[in-house]
């Protein structure tokens, strides 16, 4: 039966809570969170109050923040600290940090004394950092316990944690020392220490590392989780592969959304009032306006040329079109190489060599074509000519400067999606007008 139906029919009628616990047993939190997000008011509450709390909270993380603390906020006191204290540590302090302070104030209060400053502790750490992203909801082990004394430890803390595929070994000032997983512990012996079977190669990350970071670090190595530590190398928690899918989704949606001419949006499109997209779309829009104002200068400075030989004019948006095509070619291709780690600032001169050969290759292939494209509309030899050498010249001109932008950018301190292709196509549009109308006064004597 379709999930939005079996929700409408328990809202219709009669039901009790061991009634909706059966009939939504089988259901994925995700599944309801769907539902419940399209819901009324009225009826998203009354739902939410028939759950058992565990799968109440394991719901709500699929909503949004907004809708987390609506709810909460009309479910009762008694009933909200029973689903928030259910929500994984991280969770709590990421609604924490997204809502007023006295609402913030209002739910840390439903928290008991020592989960409260845990997650006061998480929310210390800035939003990008991986300190930011973990959670404290893991499992430690003394060096010293035998395996048995780990499945024992594990049967009692294990509901609460995020995970337990990896088991981190601490010292004794809280240290990280090893890390070793479920199935080496089944397979030691019961009296064997975890000191004998830990691995002490463990990939860990600090808890002011950017989040990209730990996200190429945890992709790197494939790791479903990774430990976070401070200076000083002691354990403060752990980030976990769900945590790292939002931050490649959050980073690649920045992204394309920067090289797209725009500033990132943090929260669903369809959530964004109109104002907001206004301001995070007319900056953008204004500073390439007043960039591309220099062509509309340049084909003033020229225009004498233009009145001289007409056909100029048919190629000049097949010009700055192809410049400006070369150069978020390479943009993209680098910006892309950076994030995922491929390419750094040291690279630069690599990169650019490699475009230039490139842009050289591909602006002989397209000089041929545009070559052949101005002789069956003008017939003119020569000024086939000037147009090809223009094309050589821009489409070379494109790809370096594509692939240099993003790069030094990033050396000093921009992200490389930043300069993107809007940027970028106005630069070569700059100057392909310039290389075309020189091209033009050497080749045609104008």
């Amino acid at each position: 039966m379709d999930l939005r139906q079996t929700v409408a029919e328990l809202l219709a009628g009669p039901v009790d809570a061991d009634t909706v616990a059966e009939l939504l047993k089988e259901v994925q939190p995700y599944d309801l969170a769907e539902v419940i997000s399209q819901l009324p008011d009225e009826d998203r509450l009354r739902l939410v109050r028939w759950l058992p709390s565990a799968f109440a909270a394991e719901t709500l993380e699929y909503l949004t923040h907004e809708l987390q603390y609506a709810i909460l906020d009309h479910l009762g006191e008694e009933a909200a600290s029973a689903v928030v204290n259910e929500l994984s540590s991280d969770a709590v302090a990421d609604l924490v940090l997204s809502v007023h302070p006295r609402q913030a104030e209002r739910l840390l209060g439903l928290l008991p004394p020592d989960y409260r400053e845990t997650v006061l502790k998480l929310t210390s750490y800035p939003e990008n950092t991986a300190g930011g992203r973990m959670t404290v909801d893991y499992i430690s082990l003394r060096q010293t316990w035998t395996a048995e004394q780990v499945l024992q430890h594990i049967r009692k803390v294990a509901k609460d944690v995020e995970t337990i595929s990896y088991l981190y070994v601490v010292d004794h000032e809280g240290k990280l020392a090893g890390v070793t997983s479920l199935r080496d512990v089944f397979l030691a012996d019961p009296q064997q220490k975890v000191q004998d079977f830990m691995s002490t190669r463990v990939i860990s990350v600090l808890a002011t590392a950017d989040q990209e970071e730990a996200a190429r670090t945890m992709a790197n190595y494939d790791f479903l989780s990774m430990p976070v530590t401070d200076p000083a190398g002691r354990l403060v928690g752990i980030i976990t592969w769900d945590d790292i899918m939002d931050v490649i989704e959050e980073e690649a949606t920045e992204d394309i959304q920067r090289m797209g001419g725009t500033e990132p949006l943090g929260e669903p499109y369809m959530n964004v009032n109109l104002f907001t997209l206004y301001r995070k779309r007319v900056g953008w829009l204004l500073l390439l306006f007043v960039a591309q104002s220099f062509t509309g200068t340049i084909l003033k400075h020229f225009e004498d040329y233009l009145s001289q030989v007409v056909a100029l004019t048919f190629f000049i948006p097949l010009l700055i079109d192809t410049g400006g095509n070369s150069g978020s070619q390479a943009a993209t291709t680098v910006i892309r190489a950076m994030a995922v780690g491929e390419v750094a600032p040291l690279d630069f001169l690599r990169v650019i060599w490699r475009e230039a050969r490139l842009g050289l290759i591909l602006g002989a292939t397209m000089a041929g074509a545009t070559l052949l494209w101005a002789f069956l509309l003008d017939s003119s030899v020569a000024l086939g000519l000037t147009v090809a050498v223009t094309i050589l010249a821009i489409v070379l001109v494109g790809s370096t400067v594509g692939a240099a932008l993003p790069i030094i950018g990033r050396k000093l301190g921009f992200d490389p999606a930043v300069l993107s292709a809007p940027l970028i196509t106005t630069v070569a549009d700059t100057l392909g007008l310039l290389i075309y109308f020189k091209a033009a006064q050497t080749i045609l004597g104008l």
